[in-house]
């Protein structure tokens, strides 16, 4: 039985490709500085899948800033604005793209489908010219192949990339991208043969936006694209992966009759309705490729739910064509739990990051085929029973309030016009008053106090001295720039979303748990792993001494409960409403405290 992954993460376990970025942008290392950074993590990611015995390792999947952006690279397609002349594209074009420069700015960014990581938008039109620009793809296949590693690269597919992108600047709106098709796809025919003659025999070809209620034309594009490209496919296994959402009825019928097509991966954690498509209907003598394993989030698998899943599709797909896989690629999660200091070891029995879920999947595999390490399931087991019992995990107090929410509870009690009205009553404020959103820029002095305080080198006398001081600043720019409702700056906080969880139940934090959100750019997101509760006020004491230094309305400012959510690792063993919903009862509790303590304004982000 084999294994497969769909990607993995680029920043490296303690993020050594983000500083070796960040060294290069200033300066202060060379290209081919960076470029040793990324071929000892490329490296290191090859082996380690080898060693835990994963059939099919992806290529290609390695990025300086972002996939969408390499492909934009490998098809030319480079803005007018950057002033390239052709050849191959370098690093100082590269990055032009995705960062700006001194006379340009840098291509759009957004949000990759419901994800927190962030994918540099192609900018496209009818004059687009298109050239292979980038042999990226067939560079790093070779590189493994040296270190004696046949990998599966991986391409976003066409038709994705044509939908993720957006028409250039003075391009009409309604302007066609898929009209392109048949301009990208012999750039395409020849990367697929350059990777056939280099000794490829699978691809994967990432075509995400299947998962989206796509119309008959943006099927049909599906259709067109890989009829072209079946003759390129000659001798080469294709899977076409997808991932984030169950996959339509009508994009399922459409992605199993496409030609040269030899395997289908899916998303069976997002996708529970694609279970269903597939047990009704999957085509005879064809790979599946099976995620069972979470991409996106950091819990250990339920391996006993997971072999019953695999085990019920084996009659479906066949012994031999069933692969065991990851719901999406591991850049979504983090690294490597062995890095973890900061996390005691009930939580860490718990946990899976990348480094674990590849073991996770070839344990599947090996199990699949009659191999099952007994003891690994059985400590798997063990782990999953100490979660559902620990009384760390549930707050039956926590459990009450939320279950004991109305419809009316969701609703205003009264109208926005007589809101409106005992505002200004309240607050006798101009038309248009003026505020700003919250935080003011974080001075290397302010992160000095608090990074002393945080290590006890400074007294909480000295903090609590200093961060007045820089409150009292804060509020005087503020008057004499005459604005109506102040902020206190928030030089006492972290992270937004961090500083909440620090102080709520049922949240845990990681030394070294980062995920990359775009380019060197990484987040730490806190572990929601129980009932979530407010066992004491977070912001009032703050909230309370900056009002103190005005007259005028101070607000008290908090991150709300749908952000706190989704830039965190929520738990996976009730609904996500239902976890919102006690994080939203904790932030009301602060409202209310804050309101006790002569706070009149609030503004949850």
């Amino acid at each position: 039985m084999a294994s497969h992954i769909v990607g993995y993460p680029r920043m490296g376990p303690k993020r050594e490709l983000k500083f070796a970025l960040e060294s290069f942008w200033d300066g202060k290392s060379s290209a081919d500085d960076l470029e040793k950074v990324a071929s000892d993590l490329r490296s290191s990611i090859w082996k380690q899948m080898s060693e835990a015995g994963i059939k099919y390792i992806p290529s290609n999947t390695f990025s300086y800033y972002d996939q969408v952006l390499d492909t934009t690279a490998m098809l030319g397609a480079v803005p007018e604005r950057y002033s390239w002349t052709g050849g191959e594209i370098g690093l100082s074009t590269y990055f032009s793209m995705a960062r700006g420069n001194a006379t340009v700015p840098a291509m759009e960014m957004t949000k990759w489908f419901d994800t927190n990581y962030h994918f540099i938008v192609p900018e496209l039109g009818p004059s687009t010219k298109f050239t292979y620009a980038s042999h990226k793809a067939v560079s790093e296949y070779k590189e493994a192949k040296a270190l004696g590693i046949d990998t599966v690269p991986v391409l976003v597919g066409p038709v994705s990339y044509l939908l993720l992108s957006k028409p250039a600047k003075g391009v009409e709106k309604s302007f066609s991208l898929l009209s392109l098709l048949g301009s990208i796809l012999p750039i395409y025919k020849e990367v697929v043969s350059e990777l056939k003659a280099a000794g490829a025999s699978w691809i994967q070809f990432d075509e995400p936006t299947l998962v989206k209620d796509l119309d008959v034309h943006e099927l049909a594009a599906f259709s067109s694209a890989y009829a072209e490209l079946e003759s390129a496919f000659s001798g080469l296994n294709v899977l076409i992966e997808t991932y984030f959402a169950d996959i339509p009825a009508e994009s399922y019928k459409t992605l199993t009759s496409l030609s040269g097509v030899t395997a289908y991966g899916f998303d069976l954690i997002r996708g529970a309705k694609t279970l269903d498509l597939i047990r009704s209907s999957f085509p005879s003598g064809k790979y599946l490729f099976a995620g069972v394993v979470d991409g996106r989030n950091i819990w250990a698998d339920d391996l006993a739910a997971s072999l019953s899943t695999l085990q019920s599709l084996e009659a479906v797909a066949g012994k031999d064509k069933l692969v065991v896989s990851t719901s999406c690629s591991l850049m979504h999660t983090a690294v490597d739990l062995v890095n973890e200091t900061k996390l005691d070891d009930e939580i860490k029995s718990w946990l899976a990051f990348a480094a674990q879920k590849v073991v996770e999947v070839n344990a599947l595999a090996k199990a699949l085929a009659g191999q099952k390490d007994e003891a690994y399931f059985a400590a798997n087991a063990a782990a999953q029973a100490s979660r559902r019992s620990s009384p760390r995990v549930t707050n039956e107090e926590v459990q009450k309030a939320a279950a004991a929410l109305k419809g009316s509870d969701h609703r205003r009690a009264t109208t926005v016009a007589a809101r409106l009205d005992a505002q200004q009553k309240k607050l006798n404020l101009p038309v248009l008053p003026t505020t700003t959103i919250g935080s003011f820029p974080q001075t290397v002095e302010l992160r000095r106090v608090r990074r002393e305080y945080k290590a006890k080198k400074i007294s909480e006398e000295e903090y609590i001295s200093a961060i007045k001081e820089e409150i009292s600043k804060v509020v005087k720019i503020q008057e004499e720039l005459d604005i109506d409702v102040l902020v206190h700056g928030e030089p006492e906080r972290n992270d937004m979303v961090e500083y909440f969880g620090e102080q709520l139940s049922g949240f845990a934090f990681t030394a070294n748990g980062w995920v990359q959100s775009y380019g060197s750019r990484c987040v730490k997101p806190p572990i929601i792993y129980g009932d979530v509760s407010r066992p004491n006020p977070m912001t009032v004491f703050w909230s309370k001494t900056a009002q103190s230094m005005t007259a005028r309305p101070m607000k008290g400012m908090l991150t709300g409960p749908v952000t706190i959510l989704n830039w965190s690792f929520v738990r996976n063993d009730q609904p996500r409403f239902e976890t919102c919903y006690q994080i939203a009862l904790a932030i009301k509790k602060e409202v209310e405290d804050l309101e006790a303590a002569g706070i009149q304004v609030c503004d949850p982000d």
